[in-house]
Protein backbone atom coordinates (compact mmCIF):
# COMPACT_ATOMS: atom_id res chain seq x y z
CA UNK A 1 0.00 0.00 0.00
CA UNK A 2 1.35 3.31 -0.95
CA UNK A 3 1.39 6.05 1.53
CA UNK A 4 0.51 9.21 0.84
CA UNK A 5 2.62 12.16 2.11
CA UNK A 6 0.95 15.39 3.23
CA UNK A 7 2.83 18.43 2.94
CA UNK A 8 1.60 21.08 5.68
CA UNK A 9 2.81 25.07 5.16
CA UNK A 10 1.57 28.36 5.94
CA UNK A 11 0.15 30.59 3.50
CA UNK A 12 0.82 33.69 5.60
CA UNK A 13 2.90 35.86 3.99
CA UNK A 14 4.94 39.10 5.49
CA UNK A 15 5.44 40.96 2.64
CA UNK A 16 4.74 44.41 2.65
CA UNK A 17 4.26 44.69 6.71
CA UNK A 18 5.64 47.89 8.03
CA UNK A 19 6.64 48.32 11.90
CA UNK A 20 3.10 49.35 13.48
CA UNK A 21 4.38 53.07 15.44
CA UNK A 22 2.36 56.45 15.58
CA UNK A 23 3.12 58.39 12.12
CA UNK A 24 5.28 60.75 13.75
CA UNK A 25 9.02 60.97 14.34
CA UNK A 26 11.06 60.23 17.35
CA UNK A 27 13.17 63.38 18.94
CA UNK A 28 16.46 63.31 18.61
CA UNK A 29 18.83 61.02 20.01
CA UNK A 30 21.17 63.14 22.33
CA UNK A 31 21.76 63.34 25.67
CA UNK A 32 22.77 66.38 27.96
CA UNK A 33 26.15 64.82 29.51
CA UNK A 34 27.43 60.92 30.23
CA UNK A 35 25.31 59.93 33.00
CA UNK A 36 26.09 56.21 33.94
CA UNK A 37 23.01 55.89 36.03
CA UNK A 38 20.84 56.85 33.38
CA UNK A 39 22.14 54.56 31.17
CA UNK A 40 21.73 51.91 33.76
CA UNK A 41 18.19 52.63 33.87
CA UNK A 42 17.91 52.25 29.94
CA UNK A 43 19.81 48.90 30.54
CA UNK A 44 16.91 47.53 31.94
CA UNK A 45 14.30 49.28 29.57
CA UNK A 46 16.74 47.32 27.02
CA UNK A 47 17.11 44.34 27.60
CA UNK A 48 15.87 43.30 31.14
CA UNK A 49 13.05 41.25 32.54
CA UNK A 50 10.39 43.78 31.03
CA UNK A 51 12.38 45.52 28.15
CA UNK A 52 12.03 45.96 24.13
CA UNK A 53 14.33 42.27 23.79
CA UNK A 54 11.87 40.06 25.74
CA UNK A 55 8.65 41.91 23.52
CA UNK A 56 10.24 41.22 20.75
CA UNK A 57 11.23 37.59 21.43
CA UNK A 58 7.61 37.18 22.86
CA UNK A 59 5.93 38.80 19.64
CA UNK A 60 7.80 36.77 17.33
CA UNK A 61 6.81 33.90 19.51
CA UNK A 62 3.41 34.43 19.28
CA UNK A 63 3.91 35.42 15.78
CA UNK A 64 5.42 31.59 15.16
CA UNK A 65 2.43 30.07 16.77
CA UNK A 66 -0.53 31.92 15.16
CA UNK A 67 0.81 32.50 11.43
CA UNK A 68 -0.91 28.32 9.86
CA UNK A 69 -4.82 29.93 11.79
CA UNK A 70 -4.65 33.48 12.31
CA UNK A 71 -2.67 35.15 9.50
CA UNK A 72 -4.07 38.92 9.77
CA UNK A 73 -3.63 38.56 13.96
CA UNK A 74 0.26 37.62 13.10
CA UNK A 75 0.92 39.92 10.79
CA UNK A 76 -0.18 42.51 13.14
CA UNK A 77 2.09 40.82 15.93
CA UNK A 78 5.07 41.03 13.18
CA UNK A 79 4.03 45.00 12.79
CA UNK A 80 4.55 45.15 16.71
CA UNK A 81 7.84 43.62 17.04
CA UNK A 82 9.27 45.66 14.14
CA UNK A 83 8.32 48.66 16.25
CA UNK A 84 9.91 47.25 19.06
CA UNK A 85 13.22 46.62 17.45
CA UNK A 86 13.08 50.58 16.66
CA UNK A 87 12.55 51.01 20.32
CA UNK A 88 15.85 48.59 21.10
CA UNK A 89 17.77 50.44 18.50
CA UNK A 90 16.57 54.05 20.17
CA UNK A 91 17.44 52.82 23.73
CA UNK A 92 20.99 51.22 22.68
CA UNK A 93 21.61 54.70 20.77
CA UNK A 94 21.00 56.79 24.06
CA UNK A 95 22.84 54.28 26.13
CA UNK A 96 26.21 54.42 24.60
CA UNK A 97 25.66 58.12 24.49
CA UNK A 98 25.16 57.96 27.78
CA UNK A 99 28.27 56.08 28.33
CA UNK A 100 26.71 52.78 28.90
CA UNK A 101 27.89 49.51 27.84
CA UNK A 102 25.40 47.20 25.31
CA UNK A 103 26.17 43.52 26.32
CA UNK A 104 23.05 42.56 26.89
CA UNK A 105 22.72 42.28 30.27
CA UNK A 106 21.81 44.60 33.54
CA UNK A 107 23.87 45.89 36.39
CA UNK A 108 22.38 44.76 39.41
CA UNK A 109 23.02 45.58 43.34
CA UNK A 110 25.66 42.82 44.17
CA UNK A 111 27.41 43.74 41.30
CA UNK A 112 27.25 40.61 39.41
CA UNK A 113 25.23 41.72 36.01
CA UNK A 114 22.34 39.49 35.28
CA UNK A 115 22.01 38.12 31.73
CA UNK A 116 19.25 38.95 29.45
CA UNK A 117 17.34 35.11 29.25
CA UNK A 118 14.02 34.04 27.50
CA UNK A 119 12.67 32.95 30.84
CA UNK A 120 11.75 36.13 30.77
CA UNK A 121 9.39 35.41 27.80
CA UNK A 122 5.67 34.65 28.23
CA UNK A 123 4.85 31.23 26.45
CA UNK A 124 1.53 31.55 25.82
CA UNK A 125 -0.16 28.74 23.72
CA UNK A 126 -3.64 30.22 22.33
CA UNK A 127 -4.89 33.64 20.54
CA UNK A 128 -6.10 35.04 23.40
CA UNK A 129 -2.97 34.04 25.74
CA UNK A 130 -1.07 35.46 23.53
CA UNK A 131 -2.94 39.15 23.17
CA UNK A 132 -3.15 39.36 26.76
CA UNK A 133 0.22 38.50 27.63
CA UNK A 134 1.24 40.84 25.20
CA UNK A 135 -1.19 43.36 26.28
CA UNK A 136 0.10 42.75 30.29
CA UNK A 137 3.77 43.05 28.99
CA UNK A 138 3.15 46.68 27.35
CA UNK A 139 0.98 48.06 30.09
CA UNK A 140 4.30 46.93 32.10
CA UNK A 141 7.00 48.36 30.10
CA UNK A 142 4.59 51.69 30.19
CA UNK A 143 4.73 51.94 34.17
CA UNK A 144 8.60 50.58 33.94
CA UNK A 145 8.95 53.96 31.45
CA UNK A 146 6.82 56.33 33.55
CA UNK A 147 9.12 55.10 36.63
CA UNK A 148 12.02 55.74 34.60
CA UNK A 149 11.58 59.15 33.08
CA UNK A 150 11.06 60.25 37.00
CA UNK A 151 13.92 59.19 38.07
CA UNK A 152 15.90 60.65 34.81
CA UNK A 153 16.92 64.69 34.58
CA UNK A 154 17.50 64.45 31.23
CA UNK A 155 15.21 66.15 29.13
CA UNK A 156 16.61 64.73 25.76
CA UNK A 157 16.49 60.96 27.12
CA UNK A 158 12.73 61.61 28.25
CA UNK A 159 11.80 62.96 25.04
CA UNK A 160 12.56 59.81 23.55
CA UNK A 161 11.36 57.38 26.34
CA UNK A 162 7.97 60.54 26.40
CA UNK A 163 7.96 58.89 22.67
CA UNK A 164 8.40 54.91 22.56
CA UNK A 165 5.42 55.05 25.67
CA UNK A 166 3.03 56.93 22.36
CA UNK A 167 3.82 53.44 20.80
CA UNK A 168 3.32 51.33 23.54
CA UNK A 169 -0.11 52.84 24.34
CA UNK A 170 -0.66 52.31 20.52
CA UNK A 171 0.38 48.65 20.25
CA UNK A 172 -2.08 47.97 23.59
CA UNK A 173 -5.16 50.15 21.51
CA UNK A 174 -4.42 47.72 18.42
CA UNK A 175 -4.23 44.50 20.33
CA UNK A 176 -6.88 45.22 21.85
CA UNK A 177 -9.04 45.64 18.80
CA UNK A 178 -7.41 41.89 17.91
Amino acid sequence: MEAKSQMLQSDCSFGGVSPLMLPFPYPPLKVQEPNQFYANLLTVDYCGSVSELTAITQYIHGESYMCCDHCAQARTLIGIAMAEMIHLQKLGELILLLGGRIDYSVPTRSGKPQLWTPGYVEFAGSLSGILSANIEAEKAAISQYEQHMKMIEDNCVNAVLSRIVQDEEYHIMLLRMM
